[in-house]
């Protein structure tokens, strides 16, 4: 029998640092794009992707992601008592998605060590790993788009995107060659964490969507630490190319890098111009504007 990707692991334990002040207290996965917080996103993107289960990998001061997605007694009464019925389905909609789980990093070491703190909830199967500040729009969900590549190969799948220029420096680049016949797949072959431009074996930067065999943990487990002593995922991936065949996939959709300011307006903008109830009065706004 073919595996099936059933658990999404979600690294939160970050301090969010380049969003400060607002991330002094708030947790940078519960800062809100439009009207829902980062996190709730990926979390939903998983559920449609056919994930039954969602682990968070949280840390210190992250207790409001933990209260988003409980239930609410005061509230739900509240909004009962006066009559607000599509906020209460909403609210109610919010605590019962999914099972969740959540893990504490209880030191920031690094998306791999994140990763590593899962193990004992992800067990021996495949699973997915959905970075919260990296938001992807797309017609079929990015992460389900990846788990049918992922059932006709058994492999790990590593999400990527073209970068030009300098900015392919603040990525992990694949080495890699298509496969044949599947123009959106690539064999990769290495990879270089936050190569110099001239020196990227591509420009198919890793974005914030994975999907990995139970045997990462393993690989994890007896990777020294790397850059700035911590654990990264990618030297992980390196090493689980000597075990195994890993795969990139060029997603259909467009994402938004909601890790640093200048990101985050331009998601916001977007996701405002396409809402439901914003959209024509946001657009009308826009135009108004001498820019």
């Amino acid at each position: 029998m073919k595996d099936k990707v059933r658990k999404a692991v979600f690294p939160a334990a970050g301090l969010g640092t380049r969003f400060l002040p607002a991330t002094k207290a708030l947790p940078k996965e519960m800062l809100a794009l439009v009207d829902k917080p980062l996190i709730q996103y990926g979390v939903e993107e998983a559920i449609a992707a056919g994930c039954e289960q969602i682990i968070i990998v949280t840390g210190r001061n992250k207790a409001e992601i933990e209260d988003h997605f409980d239930i609410s007694f005061e509230l739900e009464q509240l909004l009962e008592k006066r009559g607000k019925t599509e906020l209460l389905a909403m609210t109610r909609q919010i605590s019962h998605m999914a099972r969740i789980a959540y893990v504490r990093q209880k030191e920031a070491m690094g998306l791999g060590h994140a990763v590593l703190m899962a193990r004992d909830l992800v067990g021996d199967e495949p699973f997915a790993v959905i970075l919260p500040d990296d938001i992807i729009e797309a017609g079929v969900p990015c992460l389900q788009q990846m788990i049918e590549v992922f059932e006709q190969t058994q492999s790990s799948i590593l999400a990527t995107q073209v970068v030009d220029g300098p900015s392919i420096s603040s990525y992990g680049v694949l080495d890699c060659v298509p496969v044949e016949g599947s123009p959106r797949v690539f064999d990769v072959k290495g990879l270089v964490e936050k190569p110099k431009p001239e020196d990227a074996p591509s420009r198919n930067a890793i974005i914030g969507r994975y999907i990995l065999t139970p045997r990462i943990f393993d690989v994890l487990e007896k990777t020294p630490l790397g850059a700035g002593g911590e654990l990264q995922l990618t030297d992980g991936i390196k090493g689980l190319l000597a075990h195994e065949k890993v795969y990139g996939y060029s997603f259909d959709g467009l994402r938004f890098d909601a890790g640093d300011k200048f990101g985050m307006l331009k998601a916001t903008v977007e996701f405002a111009l396409n809402h439901r109830e914003l959209g024509t009065v946001f657009r009308e706004y826009l135009k108004s504007l001498s820019l």
